[in-house]
């Protein structure tokens, strides 16, 4: 999607959504030059700040939060009252909310960044809107693959998240035909956006605030006692940086005598001056750090590579693996039995599989072909399938099966390595030269991939070479 511009027609009630959509710095600029002061705000809301929190420029991440003195374990870090997150909750007496509850609904769940998105846009529109002091800290930008120049999507060269970057884009084009056609022709006081027009480019920018800021907390209490998941951005609290290995955390709690919810984000251990304030986003693939956050995990102990489980493609790795006459294109009835138990056959299949991740191989594939590398019915069948699907239990049906089986996946490497049209020295090279920072960031993201194949491929063959050496030992 290239950057574009909204067209702004002269109107006095609103602010404008001009988007600078496309990545144009690591550090991109606020909403506004000069935007209100969050902590002051965020205070005189009734909220709470430890007075070591600090606002600061992050080299990597942008703007952060960090600590301009020592805090205790366990220390408040920031308190927010119930009315200062921005959540997608609709006013039945205002005719602009009657107008994007229905074009929230034509959103799918699986894109529910655009529903918040549209009241974030709508907010942003807004003047003397409550969250103004929080929507003008928000970036001008962001690095998210969707606003990649066409060159730099292709550059990511790896078809799973190629699939998702494009599935996204046709939805924002799609989608902003919708909006039109539901803004045509409405009076100013049912217009959600204060009249002005909406573009892929506006619902990118809003959609990807949110997908990069927001978090799904508890909501309302339900009648069987448990809570909705609400998605909401959190003021400030989501300046708090990413790690696996954070230094604080959040939590939702009701203060005494009083029935509303507040939200913390508490020190999880002591915290030194000049330490930034960190959060665990989730264990995630850089896939997902990608699409919604914007970067790139560097040996992310919880990335993965999808493969598609294919009869042809595990035929031609396990002959490559030496296997004399498989059979996954045609496996026997019983094993047929096993791969539908495995979902992996059948009406509605997932063939999708991965390998490396904390798992290093999805366990799904590992049974399959232990199962499909072996003509021992009876064997088969004295083990639990659970027993089958894991890499901890060494070889349950004998070590010349499993060192097939490992090496029938080292080849699936070697074959997923070739779908890169570059090695990781041309990658490095290329990074040496100096490149834009979503070429950088597409760089990163196949290099990591490709650590991913190398590191699965070097632990698999130091599993062969071990069981190797026992069964000389034991011969």
């Amino acid at each position: 999607m290239a950057a574009a511009k909204l067209l702004i027609p002269t109107l006095s009630h609103f602010r404008p959504l001009t988007c600078a959509a496309a990545v144009s710095a690591s550090n991109p600029a606020r909403l506004v030059p000069h935007p209100p002061d969050l902590l002051k705000w965020i205070k005189r809301e009734g909220g709470f700040v430890h007075e070591a929190v600090t606002i600061t420029q992050d080299t990597t991440y942008g703007l952060g939060l960090v600590a301009s003195g020592g805090i205790p374990k366990d220390s408040d870090l920031i308190v927010l009252p119930e009315h200062v997150p921005l959540k997608f909750q609709s006013d039945k007496d205002d005719e602009a909310d009657s107008v994007s509850l229905p074009l929230s609904n034509r959103v799918p769940e699986e894109l529910w960044a655009m529903k918040l998105g549209l009241k974030l846009l709508q907010e942003r529109a807004k003047v003397g809107s409550f969250w103004w002091p929080y929507i003008s800290n928000l970036p001008e930008t962001y690095t998210v693959p969707i606003f990649f120049s066409g060159e730099d999507i292709k550059n990511l060269q790896y078809a799973p998240l190629l699939y998702q970057v494009n599935k996204r884009c046709r939805f924002l084009l799609e989608f902003e035909q919708e909006v039109k056609n539901v803004l045509k022709n409405l009076k100013p006081s049912e217009h959600p956006f204060g009249g002005q027009d909406v573009d892929a480019s506006s619902l990118g920018w809003a959609m990807s605030a949110v997908s990069s800021r927001a978090f799904r907390l508890y909501g309302k209490k339900l009648p069987n006692g448990t809570h909705s998941d609400i998605p909401m951005m959190l003021p400030l609290i989501d300046m708090c940086n990413h790690s696996f290995n954070p230094n604080a955390r959040i939590l939702q709690e009701q203060d005494a005598g009083n029935p509303k919810m507040l939200i913390k984000v508490v020190a999880e251990r002591e915290i030194k001056q000049s330490d930034p304030l960190l959060l665990n986003y989730g264990c995630l693939s850089n896939d997902f750090f990608l699409l919604d956050y914007g970067f790139v995990i560097p040996s992310n102990p919880y990335d993965h590579i999808e493969l598609k489980y294919d009869g042809a493609l595990m035929d031609a790795a396990s002959m490559a693996a030496g296997v004399s006459s498989p059979n996954f294109s045609s496996p026997a009835p019983w094993q047929q039995e096993i791969l539908f138990q495995l979902n992996l056959d059948g009406e509605v299949p997932n063939l999708k599989v991965t390998i490396g991740g904390p798992e290093l191989v999805e366990g799904r594939l590992l049974g399959a072909l232990r199962v499909l590398l072996s003509n021992d019915r009876e064997m088969v069948q004295r083990y639990d399938l659970s027993v089958l699907k894991s890499l901890s239990a060494e070889g349950p049906l004998g070590v010349a099966n499993e060192v097939a089986a490992f090496r029938t996946i080292i080849a699936l490497c070697v074959i997923a390595l070739g779908h890169f049209p570059t090695k990781i020295m041309d990658d490095e090279s290329l990074l040496k030269q100096g490149v834009s920072v979503s070429t950088e960031l597409a760089i990163q993201f196949r290099m990591q991939k490709k650590s991913v194949i190398i590191d699965v491929m070097r632990d698999l063959t130091k599993r062969v070479k071990l069981l190797l050496s026992k069964e000389t030992t034991t011969a």
